[in-house]
């Protein structure tokens, strides 16, 4: 027999990050409408590769001794990081057209391997400017020491064009 070619095919990693549910269309949303949650697995790996990304090479993101003799449970996360996977759950649920216009956020809790990260969010506020749709979304990254990031990210969306008629 061939290889599953069924629509969870690839899509395990998905549902172990809790991103396996369809998420309203952005364009419809409403002030108080939960997005859909979203869980990084923080691995040593995750943390390592942020760092090293946005070039940050403060030992306490790729050392854990070093870290552990700063006061810090492990090695952690850095706010670069931090805003990227901030970035990744509001325009994962908003979509490809989305355009991030704000992130404003404030560190608490390090986030260190064997604590994933649970992302919730909450859209604040939605407007129409010109031809575009602005939703602010409150967000909250948390582990088991508390709240890793809280804040809000503000996204434009594209609003459709009007359907015009053609004459034949």
């Amino acid at each position: 027999m061939g290889r599953d070619k069924g629509p969870d095919k690839g899509r395990v990693m998905d549902r172990v990050i809790g991103r396996d549910k369809k998420p309203a269309s952005p364009l419809g949303v409403n002030v108080g409408d939960a997005l859909p949650p979203f869980v990084l697995p923080v691995t040593s790996t995750v943390i390592v590769a942020g760092a090293i990304a946005s070039r940050d090479f403060m030992p306490a993101h790729h050392d854990s001794a070093f870290a552990r003799a700063q006061g810090a449970p492990d090695m952690f996360m850095n706010i670069l990081t931090t805003n990227g996977y901030v970035s990744r759950f509001v325009t994962d649920w908003a979509g490809p057209e989305a355009m991030v216009r704000k992130i404003a956020i404030r560190l608490g809790a390090p986030a260190v391997p064997g604590q994933p990260l649970s992302f919730s969010g909450e859209i604040a506020q939605v407007s129409d400017e010109g031809d575009e749709r602005v939703i602010e979304v409150t967000i909250r990254a948390a582990n088991d020491l508390g709240d890793h990031a809280t804040g809000t990210v503000v996204v434009s969306l594209p609003l459709p064009r009007p359907i015009t008629g053609s004459s034949s």
